[in-house]
């Protein structure tokens, strides 16, 4: 008989945090705001593809933006040139948020008049996929430079993403990137998966996204 008792801290971890991210989901859609987790790697134009996506949804929405980072606040900086609400997220090195996190920023931001809030988590690939954070979707950001393998190489993110957004297509001719082969590899994944190419840069692309949250959030209040 073992003399000592184990006890699986991880799954208490998750288990408790999924709780939380039930209940603050169900808030939310009892408020009627629509709340979209970011996610993706660094640099692969999170930012830019927001600036661009507020720029189109600010007339018919009341946005507010979460900016998430280890230590910084060039991303909020920016988001606030746009003239949308915005709140800095430290996470004190922590390399995700979770749900209790994210109700937090909700707080701050005084998210209650707003309509739709976008958390952009912090930058990777592996820790924001572990943890829901109550959002009524997910969606995440693939830049072409990154490469069409990444689906083989980070399945969790790719699991629990709704919608992916392979960004920087104006780049195509510069790297080995095949999309048709990133979708196919996605989707064997997540058959349920909305992929579109996009360039935040030119504008390609957007309108389908735009249209896409913009539809999200509809069925998601009404």
């Amino acid at each position: 008989m073992e003399k000592f008792k184990v006890l699986e801290i991880k799954e208490s971890v998750f288990a408790d945090n999924n709780r939380q991210a039930d209940l603050l989901r169900e808030e939310l859609k009892q408020k009627q705001i629509f709340l979209l987790n970011l996610m993706s790697s660094p640099g692969a134009g999170k930012t830019t593809t927001l600036t661009k996506t507020i720029a189109k949804l600010q007339e018919e929405l009341r946005i507010g933006i979460m900016e998430a980072d280890i230590d910084s606040d060039v991303d909020a900086r920016t988001i606030s040139e746009t003239g949308a609400k915005v709140i800095q997220l430290h996470t004190g090195g922590m390399c995700h948020l979770d749900a209790e996190m994210t109700r937090q920023g909700l707080e701050g931001l005084e998210a209650d008049e707003l309509d739709l809030v976008i958390l952009e988590n912090v930058g990777n690939l592996v820790c924001p996929a572990e943890f829901d954070t109550g959002a009524a979707k997910n969606a995440m950001i693939l830049s072409v430079p990154e490469g069409d393998d990444k689906p083989l190489k980070y399945p969790l993110m790719f699991s629990v993403a709704d919608v992916l957004l392979i960004n920087k297509i104006d780049t195509l001719e510069l790297f080995d990137f095949d999309i048709k082969a990133c979708t196919e590899r996605a989707r064997k994944i997540n058959p349920k998966i909305k992929v579109i190419p996009i360039s935040a840069k030119t504008g390609e692309g957007m309108e389908e996204w735009v249209d896409w949250l913009r539809s999200a959030v509809r069925d998601a209040v009404h």
